[in-house]
């Protein structure tokens, strides 16, 4: 589990740190631990995490993140966006690296054609196939978007 790891070791160092904003960060990794953590627990019987599921549990609460920040905003509170934002920056240096639009269509491309998929009929089928592949690496919503646009421009 070199992802737990690495945050452990990053909330020691946050702990031991006095610098300002270290507070956030180290509050930010005992949240990270304490959902890996349930995570595990509710697994248990079923083996370990993989780095899979932790990545999937870091992708879930950044996507909470991003969505209060939304909240934030349309309710005129910026500071509580801020913070938000800043633990979705914390977030985020544990999550692998974020596919853009451009790479996220490609894939969905070469798997329309791989799949055989003819249709927003197919979205469904389509989006089992994507999903294993992209988890962690961009966001289901947008995935979700792009797959609409792309099947409704392919007659």
């Amino acid at each position: 589990m070199d992802i737990l790891k690495k945050i452990n070791e990053d909330l020691v160092a946050s702990m031991k740190s006095k610098d300002e904003g270290s507070g956030l960060r180290t509050s930010t990794l005992r949240m990270m631990k304490s959902s890996i953590k349930n995570a595990e627990i509710a697994k248990r019987g079923k083996g370990e995490l993989t780095e899979e599921d932790i990545t999937g549990v870091l992708a879930t609460m950044a996507k909470q993140r991003k969505e209060s920040v939304e909240q934030y905003l349309k309710a005129n509170r910026k500071d509580l966006a801020e913070k938000e934002n800043k633990e979705i920056n914390i977030i985020q240096k544990y999550l692998p690296e974020q596919l853009s639009a451009e790479e996220v269509d490609e894939i969905i491309k070469s798997t329309i054609q791989a799949a055989g998929i003819s249709g927003m009929k197919d979205m469904g089928r389509l989006m089992k196939e994507l999903m294993p592949q992209l988890k962690g690496k961009a966001d289901g919503k947008l995935v979700s978007e792009r797959v609409k646009e792309i099947l409704s421009s392919n007659p």
